[in-house]
């Protein structure tokens, strides 16, 4: 892009070269737009080759040759399209990208907006889906699209290649509408190593719509060009007719050219449901007889979040709105809290110790959902500042019954998202909130499981030979009487002990092994025996009672147990960790051979000039 002058006129051709969500410093450079519609006609409107967002960034980028910087013109900061998608990225779900959008619209409460309406529309060009936005904004500046931070940029590359903004508003007695076009098409189409962003504003005030001029009008005209064949709208009256239900003070977001599945199908269904937007559920359509129990479990809400818009963007939002509605497809949705419906309810306090601050305490609401014991539903919904972060987070091992059916609602203020708002920071204060759960879970499940028929406070068989919940107290003496050193019990094995219960009818050895240790073929090692005998002594059972009732001996052995979920569900993550970093690693070694192959291409060019 040529430079620009300190004080040299403007044009509408925005360029977007911060990856803030802030308002400033979102709008960076201008540049000839009667250029870049130069560049516009060179190929006709058409979509990307690849029509997949996980590879529509795969392509090579040409180098091209930057106008040397003449003295008194500044050169601002560049952002290649590839950013676009790359940034993109980071929402793995779509319906990620669509609660950011969201969250944009709720933002906007405060400043008096009542509604957001999200819809689909055809594009008249080609018979073509599109996803509409449409509510309340109070964007302060006439460039609109330009003061969109890094979530509208995101969120809308991730849902399709292209969107086009209208924006209206009034202040101070002068009515401005404006259009611009964040395309990822043609920023490809069209060669360009910038993003721009190609808008018009028009004065309504009077009694003839009257363009805005910064630069030309020869300039005004280019951008009015590069609309018309870019977006859906083919001529200037289909363009300006979308502001018709935009009001006095609102903005309008069309997603276009949405993107495709492996398949070739659009990843968003508006077919399947006309009250939603769903994402495609691959299991339905795979011709397999489901089992009842499966079937059922798919009926339950924590199942239709994940493929159903409007049952995700019934529990997005933790408080009820009272003035202010999300409209899906023309009908309002209905704000859901699964706490509501609690059977046996508890609210726990929680506070970390480490906290300091009045926000770092939160209360837990936990409790039976009213389907169990049918279904076996279990989990946390947590939210951050009213906002779902982790629906249905199931913190303890599966394998049995234990925890089926308890659910629980929170708001942890004091742990940090996501980039994505889809999951927690890995941090200290959350892996104390997950260990803290967990034992919630637990302790409410073995206080109430009987008033859902369960046995009381019974462990499973293959449970209690690792963890002793007899009627009468185990004794226990050590296999190997040298203590462990203090570096192994750091590394997170459980400390086996040689646990003898006195109702026991026979006497064997059962090997464990610390779920840290394994060998090279990926098995457990180092096995340390337990020996069950029938019978203690009398020395034993003296020295093991000290005092302890049963109840505070079973509550021992209980955290015990969940120490050792803790250790193996620690080992998993670290496992999972070393296969991400060795994917990132190649990662960065592909990007490195290709940065290395524009590199020799730039000595190239500049030895031929």
């Amino acid at each position: 892009m040529p430079p620009m002058a300190k004080n040299a006129a403007v044009t509408d051709v925005v360029h977007l070269d911060s990856d803030s969500d802030s308002d400033n410093g979102v709008v960076g450079g201008r540049e000839s737009a009667s250029t870049i519609a130069g560049a516009a006609t060179m190929a006709p409107r058409e979509t990307l080759e690849c029509r997949s967002f996980w590879k529509a960034g795969d392509y090579f980028v040409i180098p091209n040759v930057v106008t040397p910087t003449a003295p008194g013109m500044l050169e601002h900061a560049r952002v290649h399209p590839r950013f676009l998608h790359s940034n993109a990225t980071s929402h793995k779900w779509a319906f990620g990208a669509i609660a950011e959008l969201l969250d944009n619209a709720v933002d906007e409460i405060q400043n008096g907006a009542t509604f957001v309406k999200i819809d689909k529309i055809n594009i008249v060009k080609d018979n073509s889906p599109a996803l509409v936005f449409q509510g309340y904004s109070s964007k302060k500046s006439n460039t609109t699209i330009g003061q969109y931070g890094n979530g509208f940029k995101t969120s809308t590359m991730r849902l399709g290649a292209d969107a086009i903004v209208f924006s209206r508003s009034t202040r101070g007695g002068t009515s401005t509408q404006s259009v611009g076009i964040l395309s990822y098409t043609f920023l490809r189409k069209t060669g360009q190593d910038d993003v721009t962003v190609p808008m018009i504003d028009i004065d309504i005030s009077k009694e003839r719509p009257q363009p805005i001029i910064y630069g030309s009008p020869e300039d005004w005209a280019a951008n009015l060009e590069i609309l018309l064949k870019w977006s859906p709208f083919s001529t200037e009256d289909e363009l300006l007719q979308q502001f018709e239900d935009v009001g006095t003070h609102g903005t309008k977001v069309i997603i276009y050219n949405l993107w495709l599945n492996d398949e070739g199908i659009y990843e968003l269904s508006f077919d399947d449901d006309e009250e939603d937007i769903r994402l495609r559920d691959e299991s339905v359509n795979d011709g397999k007889r489901l089992h009842h129990k499966i079937l059922e479990l798919r009926s339950h809400i924590s199942y239709h979040l994940r493929y159903s818009l409007r049952a995700y963007a019934s529990m997005l939002y933790l408080k009820k709105f009272k003035n202010f509605k999300i409209i899906i497809r023309g009908i309002p949705v209905e704000q859901f809290n699964i706490a509501d419906g609690f059977r046996f309810p508890e609210i726990i306090k929680y506070k970390p110790h480490t906290a300091t601050t009045e926000q770092a305490s939160t209360e837990i609401k936990i409790g039976f959902v009213k389907e169990a014991p049918k279904l076996a539903i279990c989990g946390f919904n947590v939210y951050h500042k009213n906002r779902l972060i982790r629906p249905f987070w199931k913190v303890t091992m599966g394998g049995d019954s234990t925890g089926h059916g308890v659910v629980g609602v929170l708001e942890a203020n004091f742990i940090e998202p996501a980039h994505d708002k889809q999951d927690f920071e890995r941090s200290s204060l959350f892996q104390r909130l997950e260990a803290r759960l967990k034992k919630i879970v637990y302790s409410y499940w073995y206080s109430h499981c009987h008033l859902l028929g369960y046995h009381k406070y019974q462990m499973p068989a293959d449970k209690s030979k690792k963890i002793a919940i007899p009627d009468q107290p185990p004794t226990i003496s050590t296999v190997n009487p040298s203590p462990l050193p203090s570096d192994k019990i750091s590394q997170g094995g459980p400390i086996i002990r040689e646990i003898n219960l006195s109702n026991a009818t026979s006497s064997r050895t059962v090997a464990f092994a610390s779920p840290h240790l394994r060998n090279s073929t990926g098995l457990r090692s180092n096995f340390q025996p337990v020996q069950l005998n029938p019978q203690p002594t009398a020395a034993d059972t003296g020295n093991n009672l000290d005092g302890k009732s049963a109840g505070e001996i079973r509550q021992e052995n209980l955290q015990l147990f969940m120490r050792c979920e803790e250790y193996i569900k620690k080992e998993n993550e670290t496992e999972q960790t070393v296969k991400s970093l060795e994917k990132e690693l190649e990662e960065f070694k592909s990007k490195c051979a290709h940065l290395a192959l524009l590199v020799d291409a730039k000595k190239k060019e500049m030895q031929q000039a």
